[in-house]
């Protein structure tokens, strides 16, 4: 049979603007997709942060304490409820106005302890429950005040007994073994257990509490580290702690 006719040359054209531009746009089209996959990434980030910022002011809205019932709680400060002074500030025992006994950390204006590792003990104390981690009921911050609000431990820290030569006859054998023990419960809590890995960075006799039956409680996180939870090493160029 006679080959079929060519196209009108208006046709033939069009055909080769088609094949030309379908291309093009489909091209277009997925630059267009990638770039907006690409713009969108860092506002997702953004947003987690903002998620995670909510979460920290959330917390310590509902942990924050006003002055006043601090300073009445510890009849404004006394000498009489002075447990003890640190290097970031003086241990003041008080009772709120539900009968609850408090031990609040008055830290003092001049201390090494900033505004940062004054959030960093709040905001981390607040997330970890141990046994053998002291609790943290709340906190205070007022003009230049800032103050810590614990439970109350009765029988004070570690080295109150074993740097004294009295009281350290009071600790046997039996004794001393069980606060090595919990001692050590806590520190892996915090080093492996906890969905947060920390490292104290400031574990010392006076950073360990003892409750009524003699069971230690790791205290004072204002030193503290957070790592990844794969993360086998950290540099720093700070040197803190003991």
């Amino acid at each position: 049979p006679p080959p079929p006719p060519p196209p009108p040359p208006g046709k033939s054209h069009t055909i080769t603007i088609i094949a030309i531009t379908v291309p093009i746009g489909s091209v277009m089209v997925l630059i267009l997709i990638c770039l907006s996959l690409r713009v969108r990434k860092p506002s997702k980030r953004f947003k987690i942060e903002e998620e995670n910022e909510d979460d920290e002011i959330e917390i310590s809205e509902s942990l924050q304490f006003d002055f006043d019932t601090i300073k009445e709680a510890t009849d404004d400060f006394s000498d009489s409820n002075k447990l003890g002074k640190g290097g970031f500030g003086t241990v003041y025992r008080g009772r709120l106005p539900n009968g609850q006994e408090i031990g609040v950390k008055r830290l003092s204006r001049d201390s090494g302890q900033g505004d940062l590792e004054f959030k960093n003990e709040v905001l981390l104390v607040a997330k970890l429950q141990h046994r053998n981690l002291v609790r943290l009921l709340g906190f205070c911050i007022e003009g230049r005040e800032r103050l810590l609000v614990y439970e109350f431990v009765h029988n004070k820290s570690l080295d109150y007994f074993i740097f004294d030569q009295a009281k350290r006859a009071d600790l046997n054998w039996e004794m001393r073994y069980k606060i090595i023990l919990g001692i050590a419960r806590g520190i892996i809590y915090l080093h492996e257990d906890s969905r947060l890995r920390i490292i104290h960075r400031d574990l010392k006799a006076s950073n360990i509490l003892l409750d009524e039956e003699m069971n230690p409680k790791i205290a004072d996180f204002g030193m503290a580290r957070l790592f990844d939870v794969d993360q086998t090493q950290e540099n720093t160029d700070r040197i803190v702690g003991t």
